[in-house]
């Protein structure tokens, strides 16, 4: 009997599979330094965020967040003053990808500092 290489194990499926479910959701250029942002930070009003994250417009940061907010990563909060604002902050959920960030951040420091540094 040949022996099969292109079966590939169930939890390899599942795992890949996973990383792939979190990149839909995170997809795009944005989402996950909007994310970062406001796992940093906790909440940030419209304008607050549109300069705190460089190079963002604000039609693509309304774009984002309406993303976000549809996938129950973020919550919309109208904030009755005058004029009124609108805070975004993370949802419990949106939290919980609080080791995913920290876990991008750090290895993007290190990258930066190895090869920025030669």
């Amino acid at each position: 009997m040949k022996n099969d290489k292109s079966k590939i194990p169930e939890h390899c499926k599942k795992y890949v599979q996973g990383v792939k479910d979190t990149q839909d959701l995170m997809s795009g250029k944005w989402k996950t330094v909007i994310i970062a942002a406001l796992y940093n930070t906790g909440k940030f009003r419209f304008m607050e965020l549109v300069r705190h994250i460089e190079g963002i417009s604000p039609k693509m940061l309304s774009q984002e967040l309406k993303d976000l907010e549809a996938n129950n990563l973020i919550k919309r909060k109208v904030v009755d003053t005058m004029p009124i604002a609108v805070e975004y902050e993370l949802t419990s959920y949106g939290k919980s990808l609080g080791n995913v960030v920290d876990a991008m951040s750090d290895w993007g420091m290190r990258y930066r500092k190895a090869v920025f540094a030669k």
